[in-house]
């Protein structure tokens, strides 16, 4: 009973909730067990402890970093192997250098994999050797036959050869991760038409890959060439393998691409749900018309980067019913009333979208984001609007009022908002001395007893499902009106940074508004100092990921607080804190030996970063 109750927490709560007792812990690990949660490992000899305690409770999903071929990682490797091994299903290498004998071995120790990441992982392919033998690639094959999912992405050594016995070991592939590798073309008739004899051993050839994609058509449905410079001919020639449904397409990046061939894959390939065209310059609204056409099914769409499209090309996407995540991001012509028409236009109801990202827009106005809001699908959980800078209180309250179910709300850079339409006041008149008379009647409501004046239009307190929130350099709002509407028990990441007039009293007043806080950036906030976060700190137990990156106030002492109040902590960043000296973090490292520091500082003129 307590499984299932704990099932229905964050994960951070499980872990809180774990601590209460015996019971408890066992029923909180049997939780994290069921809904597959990725440990990550760090590669050393202190870890080995925790891999045998993993291996009690049967993980199943791990990641291991700072990977390398010392003596202390193949010991890791070993340890993984026999205590996480029989029962893993998700291996995750990415970025590390295990020699080829030690990987071999790994492997050979996880007969249950589904998933495996060796992303980045270059030394593994430098050679060109891995699985050369016969009788390791044929005992590799044995136990990677269940294997479902690789991720080979920016492996600048990988060639056909290597490609090929390490695909062949997984005959069961669905899904497969090719992003950032050097792909070449050559183009002519003979695409697909040579066999695995023509296999280069010097290069990772399309022909190859298409040869590939034919044997495993009936198997294969999600594909990531993202970054691969992929061609339009090269493009049409996947769409029309026989046999080939592909669920998820992901091409970020191949700037190459044209309209046409976007267009002949929609009709090959119409039972796609997810497609990401990000960053394809190429393409313009014909595209997205095509895309509206062709890919009825279609939930998950990125067209981030895409600086041809306009409103025009937006209002196609009306065609797409089942969508549920749209990404405009820096589609710079894109105003939202092409949107706005396409998702209020007919008698049916509006796609279900649950997150949108319109950041760096700057055609966004208030006037077309109100007309877009007031037909956004209450099911909009995530909402981007960083870098509108032209956007302004009316847009804010207008979220507050009609998308009171957002969990993520991003509005970094949005310059004009200001404090009353954080706290849903009626706007100020245009006299000049009307809004620093506001600021010190705020000033003055927080420092007295009386209760504040009950906002007269939507706040920012009505979001009360918010986990995440970035206000990063909205430089009009103070800690004024932060300390009345921060008040948000889930909120689990937030950004301050870039505000000067942040002080330690809205410091303190943000840290009991939002205990629950585990990623908290508060960098270039000089106003902060030792005083506030030793009354701070104390409420922030879950931190994990903290920036102060040029708080030029903070010292040492500082340090010391967040070393006693913080233990959780993973990542600390103090860079340009001229304050804080490298021998009061090596000091804070040696209390908790986790977390990496991250400080840089000004030397001979040039900027000297070291993580520690």
């Amino acid at each position: 009973m307590l499984t299932y109750i704990l099932s229905f927490l964050t994960l951070s709560d499980q872990k809180e909730a774990s601590l209460v007792s015996q019971a408890w812990y066992c029923a909180a690990q049997n939780a994290l067990r069921e809904t597959n949660v990725q440990y990550n490992i760090p590669v050393s000899s202190a870890s080995l402890p925790a891999i045998k305690s993993l291996g009690l409770r049967g993980v199943t999903c791990v990641s291991l970093t700072n990977l390398d071929d010392s003596p202390a990682s193949h010991e890791v490797l070993e340890c993984v192997a026999y205590h996480l091994g029989p029962h893993l299903q998700s291996l995750c290498l990415s970025g590390g250098s295990p020699s080829e004998a030690a990987f071999v071995a790994l492997i050979l120790g996880c007969p249950a994999l589904r998933i495996l990441d060796l992303s980045g992982c270059n030394s593994l392919f430098t050679s060109g050797m891995l699985l050369a033998q016969p009788e390791t690639a044929q005992r590799v094959q044995q136990v990677l036959s269940g294997l479902c999912e690789l991720n080979l992405a920016g492996l600048w050594d990988l060639t056909d050869l290597s490609f090929n016995r390490l695909s062949s070991c997984a005959p069961s592939l669905e899904r497969l991760s090719l992003a950032y590798c050097h792909l070449t073309f050559e183009l002519g008739p003979a695409w697909g038409s040579l066999g695995p004899q023509d296999s280069s051993p010097s290069q990772l050839s399309f022909h190859n890959l298409l040869r590939f994609v034919k044997e495993r058509a009936g198997r294969l449905h999600a594909l990531d060439l993202s970054g691969t410079g992929l061609l339009p001919e090269a493009l049409q020639a996947l769409g029309q393998v026989a046999g080939l449904q592909l669920q998820e397409l992901s091409l970020h990046g191949c700037q190459d691409l044209s309209t046409e061939a976007v267009a002949a894959l929609c009709r090959l390939q119409s039972g796609l749900i997810s497609l990401d065209l990000g960053g394809c310059s190429g393409l313009a609204d014909g595209a997205l018309v095509a895309i509206s056409r062709g890919l009825g099914h279609l939930q998950r769409l990125s067209l981030r980067k895409l600086q041809r499209l306009t409103d025009a090309g937006c209002t196609a996407l009306g065609g797409l019913q089942e969508l549920q995540s749209l990404d405009l991001a820096e589609c710079c012509l894109v105003s939202g009333w092409g949107l706005a028409q396409a998702l209020g236009s007919g008698h049916r109801a509006p796609a279900p979208l649950a997150s949108l990202s319109l950041a760096y827009c700057a055609s966004l106005k208030d006037a077309s984001v109100l007309s877009l809001i007031s037909v956004l699908s209450p099911s909009l959980r995530v909402l981007d609007l960083s870098s509108c800078v032209a956007l302004t209180n009316r847009t804010l309250q207008a979220i507050c009022a009609y998308l009171t179910h957002l969990s993520v709300l991003r509005l970094a850079w949005c310059k004009e908002l200001r404090e009353w339409g954080l706290l849903g006041l009626g706007e100020p008149s245009e006299e000049p001395t009307q809004e620093p008379q506001l600021h010190q009647e705020l000033e003055h409501q927080a420092s007295g007893p009386k209760e504040p004046p009950q906002p007269q239009g939507p706040s920012l307190l009505m979001l009360r499902a918010l986990q995440e929130l970035d206000l990063t350099a909205c430089s009009k709002l103070t800690d004024a009106s932060l300390a009345k509407v921060l008040r948000f028990p889930q909120l689990r990441q937030l950004s301050l940074s870039l505000l000067p007039a942040l002080t330690d009293k809205g410091l303190v007043a943000v840290a009991k508004g939002c205990p629950s806080l585990e990623d908290l950036v508060l960098s270039h906030c000089s106003l902060l100092s030792d005083e506030g976060w030793a009354q701070a700190a104390s409420s922030w137990p879950r931190l994990r990921h903290l920036n102060l990156s040029s708080c030029s106030q903070l010292t040492e002492q500082t340090l010391d607080t967040i070393g006693q109040a913080c233990k959780q902590l993973r990542m600390l960043d103090v860079s340009m804190c001229p304050g804080i000296s490298m021998a009061a973090i090596r000091h804070f490292q040696a209390q908790l030996p986790q977390v990496a520091c991250i400080q840089s500082r000004f030397v001979g003129g040039a900027d000297l970063t070291l993580t520690l």
